[in-house]
């Protein structure tokens, strides 16, 4: 059974850094994408970019570009999320999740298979 656990969630002040880390266990996940979602407070879920298991290919979306770098440890099987430069937008709680797919990029929520159970970030001004 897939499980994908986040952590690394909190509170930070505008300007300020945290890194997500998503914990993935269950299968081999060579031929799946992860991404990281986020949902603020009566808004719509989002994506925030997506990484490759294998080969690496990452896409972000265009509001966390230069700020956000997503990257994966192959032998700890964990997604990290650094965020920097962070911004009061940017409160949400941040979702990861796990496609299975051939595809280099997925940015659509509903082609994703599998989700963690999210973490809260929460960015004052």
């Amino acid at each position: 059974q897939v499980q994908l656990v986040e952590s690394g969630g909190g509170l930070v002040q505008a300007g300020g850094s945290l890194r997500l880390s998503c914990a993935a266990s269950g299968r081999t996940f060579s031929n799946y994408v992860i991404g990281w979602f986020r949902q603020g407070s009566e808004k719509e879920r989002e994506f925030v970019v997506s990484i490759r298991w294998s080969g690496g290919t990452t896409y972000y979306a265009n509001p966390v570009k230069g700020r956000f770098t997503i990257s994966r440890d192959h032998a700890k099987n964990t997604v990290y999320l650094q965020m920097n430069s962070l911004k009061p937008e940017d409160t949400a709680v941040y979702y990861c999740a796990a496609a299975s797919t051939f595809h280099p990029v997925v940015t659509n929520s509903h082609e994703y298979d599998y989700w963690g159970q999210g973490t809260q970030v929460t960015v004052s001004s």
